[in-house]
């Protein structure tokens, strides 16, 4: 093509543009080979062409492109970008650091899509765990995808979700936030089904349907706590624990999907919530109290006990030491 043609300076200046965000008429023609107002005319084509370029007055003033271009030659859909954020959220433990390469990297993909899907991707990437957890199942980014846009555009979205244990069904959703938590994805959202809040997990997640109705988040929603808190209640197996230590100190340790935490005392506190999988549980009270090199007793949950009191005896036997009494 003749660089000297109308649409070859045109690509051109669209290729500044991306790479001299901020940019003057004056220096955008003296990159052309034009003057200021020739470089005018060329912006003026490229927003003919639905391209968005903003401009600004003042001495901090220029021509950008705005939001919702898409970079050539990389044409990506939204289940490819979100796919693609998901994969770096997963394999890199600094993907939220806008100095890193990679970080860096995202930070450029997410201004290339739509204000509302980049709104998402971006709480996405500030919410994702630090540890990528390879056991985790991961949802397609097809389903994740859909269910961003729909958080995005404040829309309402039918679902149909498996539990663990196989039940399957369809409910009536406001999702409010999809949020990433020590490798597992999270819808965080209000069931009409249920009429609470519920958190489900976007790996059991299957169609999704848009509807027409449209909802207002809570104003005072915060997102990864609303989450955490939810995962601590409703599970089978009560939990109790009694932490001796002060309640600021205790609760800047234990994550809040162990339980809600009340001060007994102002050296004490006490720990409630619940579990489907008392191994589990236990051993993150040990290792998270291991910190503070605090005691605390169970004294609530037989199920929990009995993992707490094997889990002790496996503890005494690495060591060599002689295994508690029954």
């Amino acid at each position: 093509m003749d660089d000297s043609s109308p649409t070859a300076r045109a690509l051109l200046c669209l290729a500044v543009l991306q790479e001299r965000p901020g940019i003057t008429a004056d220096e955008l023609g003296r990159r052309l080979g034009v003057s200021g107002r020739a470089a005018r005319r060329y912006v003026a084509i490229l927003r003919e062409a639905d391209i968005p370029v903003e401009s600004a007055t003042g001495p901090y003033g220029g021509y950008r492109i705005g939001r919702g271009t898409r970079p050539a030659p990389m044409l990506f859909t939204r289940d490819e970008a979100v796919g693609l954020v998901m994969a770096v959220l997963d394999g890199h433990h600094a993907a939220g650091d806008s100095t890193d390469p990679v970080g860096s990297a995202l930070g450029k993909l997410l201004r290339s899509l739509p204000e509302p899907v980049a709104r998402q991707a971006e709480a996405m990437r500030r919410t994702a765990a630090a540890v990528p957890d390879r056991g985790a199942a991961r949802p397609s980014a097809e389903t994740a995808g859909a269910l961003v846009h729909a958080c995005g555009e404040s829309r309402r979205v039918r679902i149909s979700y498996r539990t663990e244990a196989g039940s399957a069904w369809e409910l009536e959703v406001d999702p409010w936030a999809v949020v990433v938590r020590h490798g597992r994805w999270y819808l965080l959202c209000w069931s009409h089904r249920a009429e609470e809040r519920r958190a489900y997990r976007v790996d059991r997640v299957g169609a999704v349907v848009l509807l027409e109705q449209r909802f207002t988040p809570p104003t005072d929603l915060d997102a990864v706590a609303d989450l955490e808190a939810h995962l601590a209640v409703g599970w089978e197996h009560a939990t109790e624990v009694v932490v001796d230590g002060p309640l600021d100190v205790v609760g800047r340790c234990l994550p809040r999907t162990l339980g809600r935490l009340e001060a007994l005392g102002p050296s004490t506190c006490r720990l409630l919530g619940s579990t489907s999988n008392p191994w589990w549980y236990a051993g993150q009270l040990a290792g998270q109290l291991a910190e503070l090199s605090a005691a605390y007793r169970i004294v609530g949950g037989p199920e929990l006990r009995e993992a707490a009191t094997v889990l002790a005896r496996r503890m005494q036997a690495a060591v060599g030491e002689e295994p508690l009494s029954p």
